[in-house]
């Protein structure tokens, strides 16, 4: 069955079929999470997706949140909404029993996080970002911060936020000049502004804990000099709530989003700012990737949470509305035909449904592999932490940046009736915009990517990657029906390898400058063919269960996974051969342009 928002059987498909993700049981954390309780956990977050999120989507972007009187109002229904994720236990889930949670692994998690964001990203949104804010109080404070803090923030009662961006440092976080005091009592006093922080301040909730970085008077310049701390909007005294000099100086208005509230902070005007320091001094970026780097995983399955509710409207749509003749068929006189029968629609949701059901299978591979680097064994763990660490840039990027091709496809769909606000794709399509940007720009994934990851342990983990993409080679070149798709793979594969080596040599020979400068295109080039594997990995899976299935249903599903491998193998992998020539040249066009040329 086809939800309005998500496919429930592909999230099945790939936890049972294609990750067992049920062998999580053989680790003592995850004993409780058998195909059952993975199911039944998919139906719980289902449940409070139809009734909490999915209902009031439309109606928070038309009733927006809006900065009053110096408050800020957000839509009625959204404390509702999360007082029931926290009451769910979601808020907590990953986390050990022993601390409230549930133990669930990554992997079931963002299954159903998925969930949630497609059903409603502007509303799930504030819990998952208090989830992050208070695992780094658990994991990096002392015990009174935790006692302090962390119960509110799992009970739904208090936000979270990840406060790091100021107006003239923006993404240079070792630029940023909000300052930290320390005081007698052990606190610190903070000043200085924040600006787009998600969450930062609505009544929804009771209280706002801003998880914010700040220099410490007389610490290191850059990044060696940054601290975390916890800034409550209202600090705990006697028992009390006492406002705690951070002012909203007001709200963004956003392109998309209008829900989901980006305030402007201001910190200490009053000289009476009180923070208090979470984990070491001078280790705060530390302790906040922590937090960046799960955020960017999240901030990638919102995307294709988007995307996916786009793909499904586009589908309903495709499904109902009768427009044109074949070409063939100049008879005005008889029926028009339903426009998923087009060769170009057809074409267009294979495409959409292609980086919907790729990029949510690449999410949670990348789930799996953060569940055993946690819990694996010895010989499990390092491999798969590089696994993580390597992937964690595309597995943000790809699903943002295609995800809104994919929403803008959807949108074609419908034509002039996808621009218009009676469908909800113009909704859709001005929400997804800003993933792009989120957890930083697609640029800085890239330079991430070739700069850092892609030579982690002196090249270990790419090792390790295609070793993984191989064996699916060798697994689906078995298959009669595969073999060619396999063969095209491979081959892209050996030249992206040669490609990867080139630009190593050249970091080795040239400055920096020169190593980066089309390291976005390579962050294409690398998210296409991860893609590209894991498609062939699920037809491979489909294939074997293609021949087993009798229902009609299973049929079609499973015949829909190998048409929509064939598909991304002939129309996405093919884009690899432009990105790979361009990257094999050493021009410098934008590194040496002029910028008055430009201007």
């Amino acid at each position: 069955m086809i939800n309005q928002y998500i496919h429930f059987r592909n999230l099945r498909f790939l936890l049972h079929e294609v990750l067992d993700a049920e062998g999580l049981t053989r680790f003592e954390k995850h004993a409780a999470y058998d195909r059952e309780a993975i199911d039944m956990s998919l139906d719980a977050a289902r449940q409070i997706g139809d009734i909490h999120l999915f209902p009031h989507y439309r109606e928070m972007d038309k009733d927006k949140a809006r900065f009053q009187d110096g408050e800020v109002w957000v839509h009625p229904t959204l404390r509702p909404a999360i007082k029931a994720l926290a009451d769910g236990g979601w808020i907590a889930a990953t986390d050990d029993f022993a601390a409230g949670g549930q133990q669930m692994p990554w992997t079931v998690f963002n299954a159903c996080l998925l969930i949630f964001y497609a059903a409603n990203g502007n509303a799930a949104s504030y819990a998952f970002l208090t989830r992050g804010a208070a695992n780094l109080i658990r994991t990096f404070g002392d015990e009174n911060l935790n006692r302090t803090f962390v119960p509110k923030m799992y009970a739904g009662d208090w936000q979270g936020t990840m406060a790091l961006t100021e107006p003239q440092a923006g993404s240079s976080l070792s630029d940023i000049t909000t300052a930290a005091e320390p005081q007698p009592d052990g606190s610190y006093r903070i000043s200085g502004q924040k600006i787009y922080i998600s969450g930062g301040d609505h009544r929804a909730v009771d209280n706002v804990i801003h998880l914010l970085l700040a220099r410490i008077k007389g610490a290191p310049e850059g990044a060696r000099g940054i601290s975390l701390f916890a800034v409550p909007k209202f600090r705990p005294e006697g028992g009390e709530l006492v406002a705690n000099d951070v002012v909203t100086a007001g709200i963004f208005g956003k392109m998309g989003q209008k829900g989901y509230v980006a305030a402007h902070l201001m910190l200490g005007e009053k000289n009476d700012c009180k923070g208090y320091l979470v984990g070491q001094p001078h280790k705060g970026l530390a302790h906040m990737f922590l937090m960046m780097n799960e955020a960017r995983v999240a901030t990638g399955i919102m995307a294709i949470g988007t995307a996916s509710a786009a793909y499904y409207a586009a589908l309903k749509y495709a499904n109902e509305r009768p427009q044109g003749r074949h070409p063939s068929n100049k008879d005005v006189a008889q029926p028009q035909v339903l426009i998923i029968e087009h060769a170009d629609v057809k074409r267009m949701l294979l495409f959409q449904k292609a980086v919907v059901e790729g990029s949510i299978a690449l999410l949670l591979q990348c789930s799996y592999y953060a569940d055993l680097a946690t819990v694996g064994l010895p010989e499990e763990k390092q491999r798969a932490h590089l696994l993580l660490e390597l992937l964690t840039p595309v597995a943000k990027s790809y699903p943002a940046e295609m995800g809104i091709q994919a929403v803008s496809t959807a949108m074609q769909c419908l034509g002039g009736a996808g621009y218009c606000d009676d469908f909800p794709i113009e909704q859709f399509y001005r929400d997804i915009r800003v993933n792009a940007i989120y957890e930083g720009t697609t640029g800085i994934h890239g330079m991430d990517l070739l700069g850092r990851k892609v030579l982690l342990e002196d090249g270990k983990a790419m090792t390790w990657l295609l070793e993984e993409i191989k064996a699916v080679i060798e697994s689906a070149r078995a298959i009669d029906d595969l073999r060619d798709m396999a063969e095209a793979l491979e081959n892209t594969v050996r030249q992206f390898h040669k490609t990867t080596l080139g630009l190593i040599r050249l970091a080795m020979e040239d400055k920096p400058e020169v190593f980066l400068a089309d390291a976005t295109l390579y962050l294409e080039y690398f998210g296409i063919v991860v893609i590209s594997w894991q498609w062939l990995k699920q037809a491979a899976i489909a294939t074997g269960s293609l021949k087993n299935s009798t229902g009609e249903e299973e049929k079609a599903f499973y015949g829909g996974k190998l048409i929509t491998a064939r598909y991304f193998i002939e129309y996405e992998l093919v884009k690899t051969k432009g990105l790979d020539e361009r990257l094999n040249r050493r021009d410098r066009l934008t590194l040496d342009a002029d910028p008055a040329f430009i201007n």
